[in-house]
């Protein structure tokens, strides 16, 4: 019953699937059934500019003075949605719609719309793999269902630049198993690649990433560079993770989403000018702060009414909401530093 309370008690507060929390309603229908995704059918994109969908909407308070020019693209891999433990497939359906939805209005809605002004927007759909591939002992389906899913997202991105992309500039996104496969796309195409001169920056969270990950890409020193990318996986302060944390024999790149430094200074909660709940359209400055810990991030229980019951200490799932107005202005920032260069 405890485990039952806290997840009941994550997604009241952190996320929701409410008509109210979205400006753009995607068009849902069945595909035929097939062995892969066919990405020159929006069916098979979570997010594309050509149509409406979550990853378009904007909340309230930065309405105002809002642009969508379109002259940067981002490409976002969604983290893992498919967690339901009596599915006994490895990887995903592409053609299951209430896992789609459930994507698009957690993943796309509190994440993907982070990156849409200015830019270009796509999210392929993929066969992910499930939960369990993260966590079981038998490593040869884990690999498989890991493998699955990056070749649809490998196919989407070749479509993406043979269609789509004409020589515009690039920012890379991704979110928990979006990051493990973001990592393994940007070394096929853009480490030590030509395709490295249009990378923007590269928003690799909730994995970790090794400092030695990449040989040409480097991680961002500061809110200034372009060609890097940042990372970081977030904790309540003051504790220390799970035991495989304390396992790893590597250093993980951590940047401090309030600063965009790579260093262990505290960053007060009046760094945040705006963190995410429940609410889209309610961002809370000064929900929470940042300090860079090791290999993980340490951030304060968030301030809000009732958070006398949010008793987890692992914020995965928010990495993106609590700081969302941070990172929504670091990507406006390196756009235009971009530019200038």
């Amino acid at each position: 019953m405890r485990i039952l309370s806290l997840a009941y008690i994550t997604v009241l507060v952190f996320a929701s699937c409410s008509k109210n929390n979205y400006s753009q309603l995607p068009r849902y229908q069945t595909s035929e059934k097939g062995s892969s995704p066919n990405y020159n059918d929006l069916y098979f994109w979570a997010a594309h500019p050509d149509k409406a969908d979550p990853s378009d909407s904007v909340p309230k308070p930065l309405r105002a003075g809002f642009e969508k020019e379109g002259l940067v693209d981002v490409f976002f891999l969604h983290p893992t949605t498919l967690t339901d433990k009596d599915k006994p497939e490895w990887n995903a359906d592409i053609n299951d719609v209430p896992l789609n939805i459930k994507t698009d209005y957690s993943a796309i809605l509190y994440q993907a719309s982070v990156f849409n002004e200015k830019t270009n927007v796509y999210a392929p759909r993929y066969r992910q793999a499930h939960y369990r591939a993260f966590t079981t002992n038998e490593k040869g389906k884990a690999e498989i269902a890991f493998d699955t899913a990056y070749a649809d997202i490998k196919n989407a991105f070749i479509y993406y630049l043979e269609h789509h992309n004409a020589g515009k500039p690039i920012i890379i996104a991704a979110h928990s198993q979006g990051t493990l496969h973001a990592a393994r796309l940007m070394k096929e195409f853009f480490d030590g690649k030509a395709l490295y001169n249009k990378l923007i920056c590269a928003y690799i969270i909730g994995l970790p990433v090794k400092e030695d990950e990449f040989i040409s890409i480097p991680a961002c020193s500061d809110s200034t560079k372009t060609g890097c990318f940042v990372s970081w996986r977030t904790y309540q302060k003051g504790y220390q993770g799970e035991d495989y944390i304390s396992k790893e024999n590597f250093n993980a790149v951590n940047i401090n989403p309030l600063t965009m430094q790579q260093d262990s200074l505290y960053a007060p909660a009046s760094k945040n000018i705006g963190g995410m709940l429940r609410n889209f359209h309610k961002l809370r400055p000064g929900l929470t702060d940042a300090q860079v810990h090791g290999n993980i991030l340490w951030s304060s229980k968030p301030k809000f009414f009732g958070n006398i019951f949010l008793t987890f200490k692992n914020y995965h799932i928010v990495d993106y909401n609590l700081f969302y107005s941070n990172i929504r202005e670091d990507v406006e920032r390196r756009i235009g530093y971009y530019w200038k260069q």
